[in-house]
């Protein structure tokens, strides 16, 4: 009798384990931190702000997600600018200059987003979309904890701007724009009921 007994309660701990759970992203809570790299010069960093998301987790591991990023609240963190009344290199002209057609161009293309297509262990493979154009990238390094009905998960993207249209080019030789933007991805969510 204690045998099946305790045969019942494994065999119900491994029921929960392996249920599949559905988190509805916390957008505010959530974030997603960008640095862009000058050779030679300096780099940039800021965040920008996730509008939505949807993930679910079974056994721990990232099973599927979407996620949409608002391209219009690309925001700059660093200290690397001119001051404010310069006539070149503030951070104004910055922000202006990444949300302008010669970078992402939010105007047209206000949002991006990244749907998973498969996981492998702590890598989550998906498609990206930036000004339009989609593209196979990796999310390395993911990180999931499950607490009661929170979630968060974490994570790092590195993506090529040449391959979403993100062609811009700064003319000097000696000042080259790396062409690779990193994402560190923090979300957290709550259990929802789909």
């Amino acid at each position: 009798m204690q045998a099946a007994r305790e045969k019942a309660v494994a065999d119900s701990l491994a029921a929960v384990a392996a249920a599949e759970h559905n988190y509805t992203v916390d957008a505010a809570g959530s974030t997603v931190n960008w640095r862009g790299t000058m050779l030679g010069i300096k780099s940039h960093h800021g965040v920008v702000a996730l509008a939505e998301g949807k993930l679910s987790v079974q056994g721990g591991l990232l099973k599927s997600g979407t996620f949409t990023v608002d391209m219009k609240s690309i925001a700059a963190q660093d200290s690397a600018y001119a001051p404010d009344n310069a006539k070149q290199g503030t951070r104004a002209m910055l922000l202006g200059h990444l949300t302008s057609p010669d970078f992402f161009a939010v105007d047209s293309f206000p949002t991006a987003t990244f749907e998973v297509t498969s996981v492998s262990g702590n890598e989550a493979t998906g498609k990206l979309t930036v000004r339009g154009r989609s593209n196979e990238e990796k999310v390395t390094g993911l990180v999931i904890t499950e607490e009661g009905d929170a979630v968060k998960a974490t994570g790092n993207l590195v993506f090529d701007r040449q391959k979403y249209g993100v062609k811009w080019s700064s003319g000097s030789k000696d000042a080259v724009l790396n062409d690779n933007i990193e994402l560190k991805i923090s979300l957290t969510g709550m259990k929802s009921a789909s």
